[in-house]
């Protein structure tokens, strides 16, 4: 182990020292052959000893944590002992005005505050000073504002220091917002994800400075504590009214969805060809007027027809299946069961790949597809017969795809793999059933079929 002494820098309070303890664990230790950790280090602090080549760090440690994030096994830890802060005056509470509630009572979040009574005195609250940690929640929560933190702020508070986070080093364990004493005074942003602290209700407790495992919480001038957190409370701002409007937008998409769906319903149900292929931008424009204002062009439907998903259905015909177990051997996801002595039945887990179609000899399955397109600015709804594999080319796009990996574990012929976050599609494996751009909840991967 080494111990690190290091200083804070000075505030309007004397400097605190700070103690930061390094660790190998020799157990997580694999003596990796890269040695990650002696690489990164600045300054040479860290050696292999012989015989068994484990690994100790010396006092030229500097404590900059690269050794610790460099390790692929965690196996080397830090622990920051901060001293006592020296604390602001408790709060006082003036008697005349208070009223014996008890609201500082079920405020208090360290349980600082009793009420006592003896024979001379009525029943009244106390603070134990060893208890309170000055956070000033008690003085906000008192009805008959009987309760004084200090100057109404301390000055130091008012004109001095105030702590921030550094997002830069924080690593969203939200440790802090678990402990501190006053409520409202930690938040945690929708943008970043990450802790802030409002500088209004922070009274400097030096709680959540204690328990930052990545020693992220520091003191700055209170203009720059202000100023920082403006920037990230307009930007929660902003963001709130995007969310709202981004809802807006997905009602009416959902609605737009629903009209598709019940359009595309009606059409199937009223015909029976094998193929065919009908106009119905007008009635499309018809049904979205009722739930949208004002006219619409088809261009402004266009992303929203061109994600949905296409409907396919698979038929085992009863009367011509001769139980052959063509189908059976053909299937690459092994979802058809040959039921002797006929018929076969084809399980939910069929990805209509058009293999068994073609593998048929007596043409006892059958697979249509219905969708919608867009051509000559006319919206179409086409239904087709599929009589063999489909054949096209899956291309991802590597600008939107997050690099989930939810293709790549639910490609059947696994026809996908994911390297340095992108994803690479083998053409010659991959079957073009499509499953991929239907499960990719970001629309990152097209299929284009020939």
């Amino acid at each position: 182990m080494i111990k690190i002494p290091v200083t804070v820098e000075k505030t309007y309070k004397p400097i605190r020292e700070v103690e930061v303890q390094y660790e190998i664990d020799d157990k997580k230790c694999k003596k990796c052959q890269d040695r990650p950790c002696l690489k990164v280090c600045p300054v040479d602090a860290i050696h292999e000893i012989p015989p068994d080549n484990h690994i100790e760090i010396d006092e030229k440690c500097i404590g900059c944590i690269l050794c610790r994030e460099a390790c692929p096994y965690d196996a080397i830890k830090m622990k920051t002992i901060l001293s006592e802060p020296i604390r602001e005056p408790t709060p006082t509470i003036n008697p005349k005005l208070c009223l014996n509630c008890g609201a500082c009572v079920a405020a208090c979040k360290t349980g600082a505050i009793e009420l006592v009574a003896s024979g001379k005195e009525e029943i009244h609250p106390v603070i134990d000073e060893e208890k309170c940690v000055r956070c000033g929640y008690c003085a906000r929560a008192c009805p008959s504002e009987a309760i004084k933190y200090g100057e109404i702020l301390p000055r130091a508070v008012a004109t001095g220091k105030a702590l921030v986070i550094n997002h830069n080093k924080c690593i969203g364990c939200m440790t802090c917002t678990r402990v501190c004493p006053s409520k409202g005074a930690i938040k945690v942003g929708k943008v970043s994800k990450l802790p802030y602290i409002d500088p209004a209700y922070c009274a400097r407790c030096e709680k959540c400075m204690d328990v930052c495992p990545s020693t992220a919480i520091k003191y700055t001038t209170r203009t720059t504590a202000i100023r920082k957190f403006n920037r990230i409370h307009t930007m929660e701002m902003v963001s709130e009214i995007l969310e709202k409007e981004t809802e807006k937008v997905a009602e009416a998409t959902s609605r737009i969805n629903s009209i598709l769906e019940n359009i595309a319903d009606e059409i199937s149900n009223k015909h029976d060809e094998k193929s065919f292929e009908i106009d119905i931008t007008d009635q499309i424009k018809e049904k979205i007027k009722e739930i949208i204002d004002g006219d619409i062009e088809i261009d402004e439907i266009v992303e929203i027809i061109e994600k949905t998903k296409p409907h396919r259905e698979i038929t085992s015909l009863e009367e011509k299946c001769i139980g052959c177990g063509a189908c059976v051997d053909e299937c690459p996801v092994n979802c058809i069961e040959l039921e002797m002595p006929a018929p076969i039945s084809i399980g939910e887990e069929c990805v209509y790949c058009g293999k068994c179609v073609q593998a048929c000899p007596v043409e006892a399955i059958t697979l249509k597809e219905e969708f919608f397109t867009i051509k000559d600015d006319r919206i179409l709804f086409t239904r087709r017969e599929i009589k063999g594999p489909k054949s096209g080319k899956v291309i991802p796009d590597d600008m939107i795809c997050q690099a989930c990996g939810i293709c790549v574990n639910k490609c059947p012929v696994n026809a996908l793999s994911l390297k340095n976050d992108k994803i690479i599609v083998d053409q010659e494996a991959c079957i073009s059933c499509g499953e991929c751009e239907k499960i990719c909840t970001v629309n990152a991967i097209k299929l284009i079929a020939d």
